[in-house]
């Protein structure tokens, strides 16, 4: 380069690639310009850096090298082993899929199994009804036999009701009544065809249409709101106002 230096020549100082007239020069010119003074401070930073990339860098002769024969076999070998791999993750999940033909339908019944209802166990409704205050009664025109079992909370009053000889379809509650004449509903069912608590031959169950689940009373249970003192009856009606049964306390 000739001529005077100029303000675009710091970073070739700085790289060091100015010829020894150039940069006497620029040396000059360094010494009247802030400008140029500051820009060579922030590059100079970058010489140590450069000079450490040369040295990584590798040999270009090395690059362009050919891979010996041992590579080749070693790369033939991963392929070889991810092959068998791939082989033997088609033949498990073949098995597991006939496996799983295989055992579908008897996996299957045992869920059937597992979701039906189990008649022999003691529901909660009844062990909450064995351990209250029973009142009962058979209502003389619809025959239905209605039990409450009572427990005093500090809510209330817990209620377990025990319903039999009553047949359905039908969908009916059992309502708390107040000495105030407050009515609140305890609790709502529906009443299957073949009824609960029928011995087979009454009317609605045609013989042994309902099994015998239907010749079981039904348990169920709730709560009121009235204190047990404040209660004076319970009764037991069908959604349309039917009253089946009545246990006055």
């Amino acid at each position: 380069m000739t001529g005077p230096a100029r303000h675009t020549d710091v970073g070739a100082y700085a790289l060091g690639v100015l010829d020894e007239a150039d940069a006497g020069r620029f040396e000059e010119h360094l010494a009247d310009c802030d400008r140029c003074a500051d820009e060579l401070d922030g590059l100079m930073g970058l010489t140590p850096l450069l000079a450490e990339l040369k040295e990584a860098t590798p040999d270009p002769g090395a690059l362009t090298a050919r891979p010996g024969p041992g590579l080749l076999d070693g790369l033939l070998g991963e392929v070889a082993t991810v092959r068998r791999a791939r082989r033997t993750r088609r033949l498990c999940l073949a098995a597991a899929a006939a496996a799983l033909i295989v055992a579908g339908p008897l996996a299957g019944a045992a869920l059937v199994q597992r979701d039906a209802p189990d008649h022999g166990s003691v529901s909660a409704a009844k062990q909450m009804y064995e351990e209250g205050e029973k009142i009962g009664t058979v209502d003389p025109e619809t025959e239905v036999e209605a039990t409450v079992s009572l427990q005093p909370k500090p809510w209330g009053t817990h209620v377990a009701l025990r319903l039999g000889h009553v047949t359905g379809p039908r969908t009916c509650d059992l309502v708390a009544v107040g000495k105030n004449g407050e009515r609140q509903t305890v609790t709502t069912w529906a009443v299957p065809p073949g009824g609960y608590g029928l011995d087979g031959s009454g009317e609605g169950t045609k013989g042994d249409e309902g099994g015998k689940w239907g010749r079981e009373p039904l348990y169920t249970h709730g709560g009121a709101a009235l204190n047990r003192q404040d209660i004076s009856r319970f009764e037991v009606r069908t959604l349309d106002g039917t009253l089946l049964a009545t246990v006055r306390l």
